[in-house]
C-alpha cells in the first residue's frame, strides 16, 4: 500500500464516521429532551402531516364536546324550570282541593285566590326564562351537532316546549281565580309539564351518548397520535448511550487517523 500524506483517507472516513454518529447523538439528545420522535420535517414528513390532520380532529372532537356539554347543561336547566312548574301546579291543585272546604269562608278562599294568583304569575315569569340569552321555551327547537366533522347524521334535536302556549297550561294560567279551573284542569297542566320533562330527559340521554362517544374517539385519535409524535424513552435511551460511545470511539479513531501521516517523517530522517 502506497505511503502519502496529500491524501488522510483514513482521517477522511474516520470524519465522517463520527460526523455521522455525531448528528445521531443529537437526535437522541433533541428526543428525548423534547419527547417527540418529530422534532424536525425532516424526521418524518409523512407522520408530520398525519400526526397535524389528528391533532386538527382531536381539538374539533373536543370543541364538540364542549358544545355537547353545553347544550346539556340548558337541558338542566329547561328541566329545573319544568319542575319548578310542576311543584307550582301541585300547590294549586292543593289550593283547589282546599277552596272547596265547605268551612272556609270567603276571607280564605281569597287569601287561596290571592296566592294562586301569584303562582300564575310564577308560571309565566319561568315562560320567558333564558339560558345565556337563548328562549328555555317558545316552540321551536335547535340543533345540536355531535359530530367533529360537522356532518348531520348524528345531530340532537332540543325542542324548546311551548309552556305559555300549551292549551292545558294556558287554561290554568288565564283563570281569574280557583273557581275558574278545575281539578281535571290542574291534572292535564301537570301530565303536560309531565310529558315536557321526560321529552328533556330523552333529549339527555342522546348528548350523554353522544358526549361520551366523542371522549372515545378523542381518546383514540389521542393515541393513535401518540404513536407518531411521542418518543420511546427507553428505545432513546438506548440510542442515546450507543450513540454516545459511537462518538468518542470515533473521536479516538479520528485522532488516531490524524497521527498516523507522522510515521512518514521517519522515512524522511
Amino acid at each position: 500500500m502506497s505511503v502519502i500524506i496529500n491524501t488522510n483517507m483514513a482521517a477522511t472516513i474516520a470524519a465522517t464516521n463520527l460526523g455521522n454518529a455525531n448528528a445521531q447523538l443529537q437526535t437522541a439528545l433533541t428526543q428525548l429532551s423534547s419527547g417527540s420522535k418529530i422534532t424536525s420535517p425532516a424526521d418524518d414528513a409523512g407522520g408530520l402531516a398525519v400526526s397535524m390532520q389528528l391533532t386538527a380532529s382531536i381539538g374539533r372532537s373536543n370543541a364538540t364536546n364542549t358544545n355537547v356539554q353545553n347544550a346539556n347543561s340548558f337541558l338542566q336547566t329547561q328541566d329545573g324550570a319544568l319542575s319548578t312548574v310542576a311543584n307550582i301546579l301541585n300547590r294549586m291543585s292543593e289550593l283547589k282541593t282546599m277552596s272547596l272546604d265547605v268551612t272556609k269562608n270567603s276571607a280564605d278562599i281569597a287569601d287561596y285566590n290571592t296566592e294562586f294568583n301569584q303562582l300564575q304569575t310564577s308560571i309565566t315569569s319561568i315562560s320567558s326564562a333564558q339560558f345565556n340569552g337563548v328562549n328555555l321555551f317558545g316552540g321551536t327547537s335547535l340543533t345540536v351537532s355531535t359530530t367533529e366533522d360537522g356532518g348531520s347524521s348524528g345531530d340532537v334535536t332540543i325542542n324548546q316546549s311551548n309552556l305559555a302556549a300549551d292549551s292545558n297550561v294556558s287554561t290554568v294560567t288565564g283563570a281569574t281565580d280557583l273557581s275558574g279551573v278545575t281539578t281535571q284542569n290542574l291534572n292535564d297542566a301537570i301530565s303536560s309539564v309531565a310529558n315536557m320533562r321526560a321529552t328533556n330527559g330523552a333529549e339527555t340521554s342522546s348528548l350523554n351518548f353522544a358526549s361520551s362517544l366523542l371522549t372515545t374517539n378523542t381518546n383514540n385519535l389521542t393515541a393513535a397520535n401518540s404513536q407518531i409524535t411521542d418518543v420511546d424513552v427507553a428505545q432513546a435511551s438506548t440510542a442515546l448511550a450507543k450513540d454516545n460511545i459511537m462518538v468518542q470511539a470515533g473521536t479516538s479513531m479520528l485522532a488516531q487517523a490524524n497521527s498516523s501521516t507522522q510515521a512518514v517523517l521517519k522515512l524522511l530522517q
